[in-house]
């Protein structure tokens, strides 16, 4: 008798569901390197200490990230794409973001669940470190689905998704930039939802 596996989701957040957070920063404030994301450094630690850095420099704390962070809404669509999905299978979105940023943003996405890290700040509100919720935290997730007896599809757009692609049954880019879907180019790319719903469908049919 042949069993069917179930299937999971697994799926990045910014550049997928919602605008690039560290952008938005970087567009109100005029700080240019604060643009930079996980897009153009491989490296996340060398990137979040930059960051930590020039906020510190600018002091800038997390209540001015809020003021910004209120302002944005989701891609158009995401809501939308979240819940058909979670109408034909399970969605696990993880993140490198900070449960401090996405907390305030569920809501207009529908409250999907979400594994993100969490921000050290001290009592002025200035963010003086991080605390990753676990080392390669994409890619350990989805091989415990795997070991929990899941079949699963992974997606996202940037360097730090692509571990958790190779760990999948399944992994596919979202709106990449070109330099990693060049250098991922065994992931198929998509660049809308209606192209990504395609390869969901594909995956759940087996």
């Amino acid at each position: 008798m042949n069993v069917m596996m179930p299937t999971l989701i697994a799926s990045d957040l910014e550049g997928v569901f919602l605008p690039e957070i560290w952008i938005a920063v970087s567009e109100k404030t005029g700080i240019a390197q604060l643009s930079l994301t996980t897009r153009d450094v491989a490296d996340y630690d060398e990137l979040m200490q930059m960051r930590l850095r020039i906020l510190a420099e600018h002091c800038l704390t997390l209540p001015d990230i809020h003021a910004v962070i209120a302002e944005i809404e989701p891609l158009p669509g995401a809501a939308e794409m979240i819940r058909w999905i979670q109408e034909r299978t399970r969605l696990i979105v993880l993140t490198d973001s900070y449960y401090e940023f996405v907390s305030p943003l569920l809501g207009k996405l529908g409250y999907p669940t979400i594994f993100a890290h969490s921000l050290q700040t001290d009592a002025e509100g200035a963010l003086i470190g991080y605390q990753l919720r676990t080392p390669h935290g994409k890619k350990r997730a989805v091989r415990a689905f795997a070991d929990l007896g899941f079949r699963t599809m992974a997606f996202g757009d940037s360097y730090n998704d692509t571990a958790m692609l190779a760990e999948a049954d399944q992994g596919a880019l979202f709106c990449p930039p070109l330099a990693v879907a060049t250098e991922f180019a065994q992931y198929p790319a998509v660049y809308d939802y209606t192209n990504l719903k395609n390869l969901i469908e594909q995956f759940l049919a087996g």
